[in-house]
């Protein structure tokens, strides 16, 4: 089974193409070797060679014969364990000088693997300096990397893992005489390996001899970034793609509709773009990005709350009070047309992202903030009557408004559905769709449920705790920037709010039920930050976030070493 973060995929035709994703058009090679492109590693690297080189064979030629033997290659002996980010589960050490990258190294993919794993052979091929890359049937020379699948997907899961769990990740490296072989079951476990390789390489020069088994411990791992506030431009963007694939996570959620701006090209509604946006071109290249490097992009519209700069256009769709005071974000929900607007551009952004995530937001709907929410919206009051019968809320009325929309985002082809932990309400007439699932932020909101009562219901809760995971511009409301060192000493993914562990017992509370965490950008005070002081903001924590999510053991660096680590790579 292919990587529980991405659509699966059917097997390429080259050794240079991904097949495309729903709108998303095929790049062709010279697109995807720009894609791959990566700073090449700089130090004491002595590579030689480029991916056309005497023994490489260009994608789609046929298979070259067996190469002649070639001396083992002499180096310094590289000492371990490997020191990476995020540290590996398992290292058995063997006697041996280890791998480096020496001249006249290739990247070795045998015959059968070129349309799966080409991708990922090329990048590492080029992380490393331009060693060459060569297909098909080849004896696998001394200082060589041989890259191959270890079979079926499932095939030695450890732990007995199900099918779709983190074992799809999952690889092995072995560094046996002067060679190195990396295995994994799918592509992404290849990936993972290879990002393995180029930190090992930046950190010491190579890998020590023996044998490294690692996958991680939670499937969805990754950043939040709030490009509605905040406009971000689409290199920036891919940067902080190519930073998050470097640690090994997976995922960013782009929140790119608020108040503050809507901030994608829209055709079916123009009128609501913010002048400074993301084309639909410049999205596309961004999945694209994030499609090489085994990051999948989750959208996030967020309904029936924080939805001025559409309702900027639609000033008859605002929420207005008892008094008729106009609540700035909110859309008035009882009105059929809210509806039909907000379905028009989860249809159209549904269509141009491809995968099965969506983010229906839910959070911080200005109705439900009143102390007495059906004496202040009284039209909302009866038109949750009116559609769910005698004793319906407010709260019923926007449960239901959130079931609608994701019906909506279903029949786009999106079955990984959240929202924010305070759109769901307990009792009441209408219950959330059971298949939602909760990213927990906060339970300091009026309202806000202990998250051991979304795991009583049977639901998938992420991560996204405001106390380690929120960066938030200017720090508003008591938020204060989270620090690495904080997140690497005492957060976990059980700790979904406040400071300690959710009162549910540890078995209950495992990948399948706390899938991941996000680390989130906030941008509140959009000009509290500039772009980079942003990212150098977000460097340890993210750090940290991989090492915490990837191993649920206590680290074995101290904090101390930990820095020093991500600062040497």
């Amino acid at each position: 089974m292919s990587n529980p973060m991405r659509p699966p995929r059917s097997p390429r035709p080259s050794a240079s193409l991904r097949p495309p994703l729903q709108a998303v058009p095929t790049p062709g090679p010279a697109a995807r070797r720009a894609l791959l492109a990566a700073p090449v590693l700089a130090g004491a690297l002595v590579l030689g060679g480029c991916s056309q080189g005497a023994d490489s064979q260009p994608p789609g030629a046929a298979p070259s014969s067996s190469s002649p033997a070639a001396p083992i290659p002499s180096w310094a002996k590289v000492t371990g364990p490997p020191h990476i980010v995020p540290a590996v589960r398992g290292f058995r050490p063997a006697d041996g000088n280890g791998w480096r990258p020496t001249k006249g190294a290739r990247v070795v993919v045998p015959a059968g693997e070129k349309s799966t794993v080409a991708d990922e052979a090329q990048l590492m091929a080029k992380d490393l300096g331009g060693l060459a890359v060569v297909w098909g049937k080849q004896d696998v020379r001394p200082g060589d990397i041989e890259v191959k699948l270890s079979g079926s997907a499932g095939a030695n899961r450890p732990d007995n893992a199900p099918v779709g769990s983190t074992a799809d990740e999952s690889y092995t490296l072995t560094a046996r005489e002067a060679r190195l072989t990396l295995t994994a079951p799918t592509d992404a476990g290849i990936f993972n390996g290879t990002r393995t390789v180029k930190q090992a390489v930046r950190n010491a020069g190579g890998l020590p001899e023996g044998t490294i088994e690692d996958r991680p411990d939670r499937p969805e791992r990754g950043m939040l970034l709030d490009n509605a506030r905040k406009p971000f431009t689409a290199d920036w963007i891919e940067a902080r793609i190519r930073q998050l694939a470097d640690l090994k996570l997976n995922q960013l959620q782009l929140h790119f509709s608020d108040d503050q701006g809507f901030r994608i090209q829209s055709d079916s509604h123009p009128e609501i773009v913010s002048a400074d946006h993301l084309t639909k071109a410049q999205v596309r290249h961004l999945i694209k990005v994030g499609q090489s490097l085994h990051v999948a992009l989750v959208p996030e519209i967020d309904s029936p709350g924080h939805l001025g700069a559409v309702l900027d256009h639609y000033p008859d769709l605002q929420l207005r009070n008892a008094s008729g005071k106009v609540l700035r974000g909110a859309i008035d929900i009882s009105k059929p047309q809210a509806g039909a607007l907000i379905d028009s551009l989860l249809k159209e952004f549904g269509q141009l992202f491809p995968g099965p995530y969506w983010h229906l937001g839910g959070d911080e709907y200005q109705a439900l903030t009143a102390s007495n929410p059906e004496a202040s919206y009284p039209q909302l009051a009866k038109a949750a009557r009116d559609k769910y019968g005698p004793g319906a809320t407010i709260k019923d009325l926007a449960t239901g408004w959130l079931n609608d929309r994701q019906k909506t985002v279903e029949a786009a082809g999106k079955s990984r559905i959240e929202a924010w932990n305070d759109g769901f309400f307990a009792g009441g007439k209408v219950a959330a769709d059971k298949n939602r699932r909760v990213a927990y932020w906060t339970g300091k909101e009026i309202g806000a449920r202990d998250p051991a009562e979304f795991f009583h219901e049977g639901r998938t809760v992420l991560n996204l705790n405001d106390e380690y995971l929120y960066y938030v511009l200017g720090e508003p409301n008591n938020f204060t920037y989270p620090t690495g060192e904080r997140i690497y000493k005492s957060w976990t993914p059980r700790v979904l709010r406040g400071t300690s562990p959710v009162s549910v017992p540890e078995s209950q509370t495992g990948p399948d039920r706390i899938p991941g965490a996000r680390f989130a950008i906030w941008c509140d005070h959009a000009q509290a930050q500039t772009p980079q002081q942003i990212a150098a903001g977000i460097r340890l924590p993210l750090a940290a976030l991989a090492q915490k999510t990837w191993d649920p053991r206590t680290p074995a660096l101290s904090w101390t070493d930990f820095r020093a680590l991500v600062n040497r790579l």
